[in-house]
């Protein structure tokens, strides 16, 4: 690790301003992506910023009839909640089929929407790569790119997002609150949080400088079946291939989203109205444009097959 200072914040806002203030500081809370970051010289910060003690990590209910969801709770406390598990358990179940019990007890919701991808390039630092750098290129285009993106990559990056947390939220219709450097606070409707590479990868989300996530809120429940279906090499303890976020009516229309396939959660509302047909009619529609390589183009059946299953089970 490169030398580093830090501090505890004592408020949201005065870790917003002292992450503005400094230039190369990063927030720290569960640390579980981070860290290893750090180690491997991926990321190198140049202060830490403590928020484990902002008293951002309750669950409580909004007026509006859903859940606002602190910053800092832990993915644990999250997935076990009753109301999560009652009324978001597709929720529940994305979050227990992330990581492993130990790194759940330590990451965070926030932290959980802003971990970096796994793209094996992005992981070398002998190998040019536009996130860790920008303008060095792209060794995944090219290269091994089995676990890659098939749909809204670049011709700069075709890295995927790594998250199952984020997937279900992006069905869900979730909403990212943060506070700014200056103290003012706005909403980020989850659709709009994550970017899309273009010509800039290295701009993963929608944060300015020093802009801190406190909460995501979570609409009034929608009823219908939660499922989450996740396609990976092992069964534990590793990331999606390929993962399937549902909620399903009786009469087969609802909401999906995709993990595995793209650089941020993929959900495209108007294929949704495809569902009813089946699943090889919603896949083309939500996967209408991809451009797989030839080491990936297996996840555009398997999106297919894994919808497909997911769709089944939901008619019981």
């Amino acid at each position: 690790m490169k030398p580093f200072t830090y501090e505890r914040a004592g408020s949201p806002a005065e870790a917003a301003a002292a992450a503005a203030r400094v230039q190369g500081a990063r927030f720290i809370a569960g640390g579980t992506n981070l860290l290893d970051l750090m180690k491997l010289q991926i990321e190198t910060p140049t202060h830490l910023i403590d928020v484990n003690g902002l008293a951002l990590d309750s669950i409580e209910a909004t007026q509006e009839g859903g859940l606002r969801i602190g910053a800092l709770v832990r993915n644990t406390d999250l997935a076990a909640d009753a109301r999560v598990r009652r009324d978001y358990a597709l929720l529940s179940r994305a979050l227990l089929a992330g990581a492993s019990g130990q790194l759940r007890n330590k990451a965070t919701t926030a932290g959980n929407l802003m971990q970096r991808t796994r793209c094996p390039y992005f992981y070398d630092t002998n190998q040019p790569c536009n996130k860790r750098q920008p303008g060095s290129g792209c060794a995944a285009i090219g290269g091994f790119s089995r676990p890659l993106a098939v749909v809204g990559s670049s011709e700069a990056c075709i890295a995927t997002n790594p998250g199952d947390m984020a997937v279900a939220m992006r069905a869900l219709g979730a909403v990212v609150e943060t506070v700014k450097p200056d103290g003012t606070t706005r909403s980020i409707p989850i659709a709009e949080f994550h970017r899309l590479p273009g010509d800039t990868p290295h701009v993963e989300t929608a944060l300015e400088r020093g802009e801190l996530i406190t909460a995501v809120t979570l609409p009034p429940p929608v009823g219908g079946t939660h499922i989450y279906r996740k396609v990976r090499d092992r069964a534990s303890y590793a990331f999606a291939l390929v993962s399937v976020a549902a909620i399903v009516q009786r009469d087969g229309t609802g909401r999906v989203a995709l993990g595995g396939v793209a650089p941020k959660p993929w959900r495209v509302e108007a294929a949704e109205a495809e569902l009813p047909r089946g699943a090889r009619a919603a896949t083309a529609a939500i996967l209408d444009g991809a451009r797989p390589t030839h080491e990936n183009a297996f996840k555009i059946p398997l999106v297919e097959r894994t919808l497909g299953a997911v769709l089944a089970q939901a008619r019981g």
